[in-house]
């Protein structure tokens, strides 16, 4: 898939009022901090689209962008973020985990994954409750440039362990990096893919 045309639609604090084309929607969310902005900006080939920033929770609501007029891709908040206030954490947890249970015109939700590290609780807590609640969901791990080839591998093989553990499938997985554009073209054709199906 071609990156054609990219428009920022909105940010939106509650579900009900996203928009309502129904458009197939493409969900992006990690643990705080773990490069989504950088990603999304490199997969749509936009330098500042999404903000970038060094302060993590940096997003705090549901940021939309339509891509080549016929799919979004949804930009979520981060979890894990402990420096904001415990109310403003549980507001964002509740706008997240309900659009992700009840939002029709969701495909897929990317879950992002520090290539850098082994498994993190809060990782495995989150995509648990994914499957629990029936969220379909796909593992991109960023910042695979930030690592040796060796330990990212090591990572990878570690973090799929112990997924294979609770699970009798693992979901599709790639590797990518904001830096050197890695896994752009899968992660784009796998959703053209997905929307073949929608």
């Amino acid at each position: 898939m071609k990156v054609k045309s990219v428009t920022y639609t909105g940010s939106f604090h509650r579900e009900d009022i996203c928009p309502k084309d129904k458009l197939p929607e493409f969900a992006f969310i990690g643990r705080s901090n773990v490069g989504k902005s950088s990603l999304i900006n490199m997969l749509l080939d936009k330098k500042d689209l999404a903000r970038v920033s060094k302060q993590p929770g940096k997003t705090q609501s549901l940021n939309y962008y339509l891509v080549n007029e016929s799919w979004y891709l949804v930009d979520l908040p981060g979890y894990g973020y402990a420096k904001s206030a415990q109310s403003m954490r549980e507001n964002w947890r509740k706008m997240i985990l309900y659009y992700l249970k009840n939002r029709a015109t969701l495909v897929v939700a990317f879950v992002l994954l520090d290539g850098r590290h082994t498994l993190q609780k809060i990782d495995k807590e989150f995509m648990e409750w994914c499957a629990e609640n029936g969220v379909p969901f796909s593992i991109i791990f960023t910042k695979a440039d930030k690592v040796k080839k060796d330990e990212l591998a090591q990572n990878l093989a570690s973090i799929q362990k112990d997924l294979l553990e609770d699970w009798e499938k693992l979901p599709d997985q790639f590797v990518s990096s904001a830096e050197t554009g890695l896994g752009q073209e899968d992660i784009l054709n796998f959703i053209a893919h997905l929307m073949e199906k929608v």
